[in-house]
């Protein structure tokens, strides 16, 4: 294990300084999930005194923000025969059936309730005619089931909740990096990390803490993230805790990101937002063809992410593909106004760029965009560290296979909410057992000696370099499509990289290499997982795809969980799914589906 992750048990050449602070509950992430959370447990009744919510970026500053399209929730607006148990049917077939019923249930019976909420907390949402809350296609889904503010949705909502938040007098505490969560005999002990503008250490002295830091597609080379989130922060740490992980292996490719061979570098991989395919966007190849009539005659551009995404795959590695390596994506059939009304950013994104929407294509190739898998909780969101709780893309269990487009604000909000009242519940009770403080600032002093040691370190590998060499890595043994040759010669590559991460040239605690250096850490502890699991699956399912097990097969409907062992080695089992209730059984029995021509 390198050094910016494995507490090493060394004890400081001299009394190291670091600031302490004492709360109830600790939220590591300011998002929507976290700040839904954090929201939830004051309506409850928790002194806001004992509620802290940090993050790594500007106050504000989250990865919700580039969550675009839209959020779910069967409030039957445009088609009132769509109910939640049909909301969840489509989830589960959308996951392959590896999502966890009992989860996908609770967020599909939530969300209208959760929709009115946000409306009435001033969420700027686009309306019908009637002034209702319009909703919109997205791939796979039976009826017009996605709320959305034009092409801004998750900026909206996180604006509301921040709004909300800051009227409940939550506090937060902006940049700041969460480089270990402390646990003993399976209790959370509380967090440490650094202040990024002061390289101050920080110790966080807390009964509960809420993970809330997102997922891991940013360790891809193309991804729709920013290269300093998503990578890997929260299932590496709660891994790293005791806490198991699973579903790693399913990444989503989203089909339509952005080609920086056109755009620039600085572009690649963005996401284009499903909401131009939901407005009735058509893919074309070089050569004019509209090639999902021959891959999904059916439902066409909306079809499940996965099918899209690799059937433009395809399409770019028979030659069909643009001289910038991606397809077109084209709206424009429809009037400029309509384009301006329902997608005002995506328009206003291209127009700087020199692409009218309103009269030509753009161009769009697939992107890592959202980790299927995370941290292993039960219905309340607790892992089986006592006081940890997983919420958002952090978790796993609703998901499954492949995430259904706009479940993942929902989830963000339906479990923000539930966690929340776990929580509170939890605090009310008097539940949490005392902990041996002497433990936990032995283990502080510890892991800031190690921190202290990797400050300003003269070494040979550039983290950053590192980090390119773990997406470049992902990229090409499990991508889109992956094989069982391809996923051992990555494993392998980890190791070599393992290896290079002990030997990093490391600034000091305010540079961008000593927060990159971190991100190795636990980039190397989430690739391990996504290349194992991917190994260990011999199939073909939903997101993951394997060349050389090209097909379904009944008996992997199972999720693979990754454990650390007493000595710190990673241990994979297998556990089979649970089952829908009766009445989502019947909506799974009713076969709903979309009809693309619909849009036509």
């Amino acid at each position: 294990m390198d050094r910016s992750q494995e507490t090493a048990g060394r004890e400081p050449q001299e009394p190291l300084e670091y600031q302490t602070v004492d709360l109830g509950v600790l939220v590591v992430g300011a998002g929507a999930a976290g700040a839904r959370a954090a929201i939830e447990m004051v309506e409850q009744g928790v002194d806001p005194e004992e509620v802290l919510v940090i993050g790594k970026r500007s106050h504000g500053d989250a990865h919700t923000t580039w969550a675009r399209g839209g959020i779910n929730g069967a409030l039957g607006t445009q088609d009132p025969e769509d109910d939640w148990t049909i909301h969840a049917a489509d989830t589960l077939k959308e996951g392959h059936f590896l999502n966890d019923p009992e989860k996908v249930e609770r967020v599909t019976k939530e969300m209208p309730g959760l929709l009115r909420e946000l409306d009435a907390w001033g969420m700027d949402f686009s309306r019908t005619e009637d002034g209702d809350i319009d909703q919109r296609y997205f791939g796979a889904q039976s009826f017009r089931r996605t709320a959305f503010a034009g092409d801004h949705t998750g900026e909206s909502l996180l604006d509301t909740l921040v709004e909300k938040a800051q009227s409940l007098s939550i506090p937060y505490r902006e940049n700041v990096f969460v480089s270990r969560l402390f646990s003993a005999g399976d209790r959370i002990l509380g967090a440490a990390g650094y202040d990024m503008d002061t390289g101050e250490f920080v110790l966080f002295e807390a009964d509960v803490v809420v993970l809330a830091a997102g997922g891991y597609t940013s360790l891809y080379e193309r991804h729709s993230s920013r290269d300093d989130e998503n990578t890997g922060d929260g299932p590496a740490l709660a891994y790293l805790a005791g806490a198991d992980l699973f579903d790693m292996e399913f990444v989503q490719f989203h089909p339509t990101g952005m080609v920086g061979d056109r755009y620039g570098d600085q572009w690649d991989g963005r996401l284009v937002t499903e909401a131009v395919r939901g407005e009735g966007g058509r893919l074309y190849n070089s050569e004019g063809e509209r090639f999902m009539e021959e891959y999904s005659p059916d439902q066409m551009e909306l079809d499940a992410r996965d099918v899209v995404a690799r059937a433009i795959a395809s399409e770019i590695d028979a030659d069909r593909g643009t001289e910038n390596g991606g397809v077109y994506l084209d709206i424009a059939h429809r009037d400029r106004d309509f384009i301006k009304e329902r997608l005002p950013r995506m328009y206003e994104r291209f127009a700087e760029l020199g692409v009218d929407m309103a009269t030509e294509p753009v161009e769009v190739a697939p992107t890592a965009h959202y980790g299927m898998g995370g941290v292993a909780v039960d219905k309340a969101g607790e892992t089986d560290v006592d006081g940890l709780y997983a919420i958002g893309e952090t978790m796993a269990g609703v998901h499954g296979a492949n995430r259904l487009g706009g479940n993942s604000l929902a989830e963000t909000i339906a479990f923000g909410k539930h966690t929340g009242v776990a929580v509170a519940e939890r605090l009310g009770a008097g539940a949490v057992p005392a902990v041996d403080d002497g433990t936990r600032q032995t283990r502080a002093r510890q892991h800031f000696a190690d921190l202290a040691a990797l400050t300003n370190s003269d070494g040979t590998h550039d983290p950053r370099d590192l980090l390119d060499d773990v997406r470049s890595l992902l990229w090409e043994t499990t991508g889109i499509r992956r094989s069982g040759d391809d996923i051992d010669r990555g494993l392998a590559e980890l190791r070599e990289l393992r290896q290079a991460a002990d030997d990093l040239a490391v600034g000091d605690r305010t540079s961008e290499s000593f927060e990159y250096a971190l991100d190795v850490g636990f980039a190397l502890v989430v690739a391990e997982t996504i290349l194992r699991g991917a190994r260990k699956r011999t199939e073909s399912r939903g997101a993951h795809y394997r060349t050389d097990h090209t097909e379904l097969d009944q008996s992997w409907q199972r999720n693979i969980y990754a454990a650390r062992d007493s000595v710190g080695a990673m241990r994979l089992r297998t556990e089979p799914v649970g089952t829908p209730s009766e009445a989502v059984q019947d909506a799974l029995d009713a076969d709903h589906e979309l009809d693309y021509h619909q849009l036509e």
